[in-house]
């Protein structure tokens, strides 16, 4: 059974990041996926920052999903300070269309990982489903949520007709 407490956080670094990571929370309910939303950032909230890394395995949090754009460093941040599987969404927000955001995000030095999904919205989308693939290795509902999740867009993606 899957807990009511939330296994996945999903933070990203303001506010203006909210319309690319609701994509990722929608898929995460849809896949009844208890988790949490919060904006924090790397350099304008440091301190709440590494405060919700260092609790949130204690709290119940099993994966950590962060979003953020320009050169923001937030899920490189956030997995310096817990060993939890994080999930890095680099944000199109910038000047540079989230290339800084993208590079910030996946270069990160050996033995602190980032787990680094495409730039935008399609991301955020693909880091709620990378974020069930490790939860359903621990619970089979989430397992059973997913697939029907795969089964659901191979069926539509086979009725597609082009005319």
């Amino acid at each position: 059974m899957v807990s009511e407490k939330p296994l996945v956080g999903v933070i990203m670094g303001s506010i203006s990041d909210r319309e690319v990571m609701q994509g990722c929370s929608d898929l995460l309910s849809e896949l009844s996926i208890p988790h949490e939303a919060k904006v924090l950032s790397a350099h304008r909230t440091p301190d709440l920052t590494r405060e919700f890394a260092v609790s949130a395995a204690d709290r119940g949090i099993e994966v950590i999903i962060a979003g953020a754009g320009w050169a923001a460093h937030l899920a490189g941040a956030i997995a310096g300070h817990t060993t939890l599987p994080v999930i890095g969404v680099p944000i199109d927000s910038s000047p540079l269309n989230g290339m800084d955001a993208l590079l910030s995000t996946v270069q990160m030095p050996p033995g602190i990982p980032v787990a680094t999904v495409a730039v935008g919205s399609g991301g955020a989308k693909n880091a709620a489903v990378l974020a069930a693939q490790i939860l359903a290795l621990k619970y089979p509902s989430i397992d059973q949520n997913l697939k029907s999740y795969r089964r659901g867009i191979t069926e539509k993606a086979s009725q597609t007709v082009l005319t």
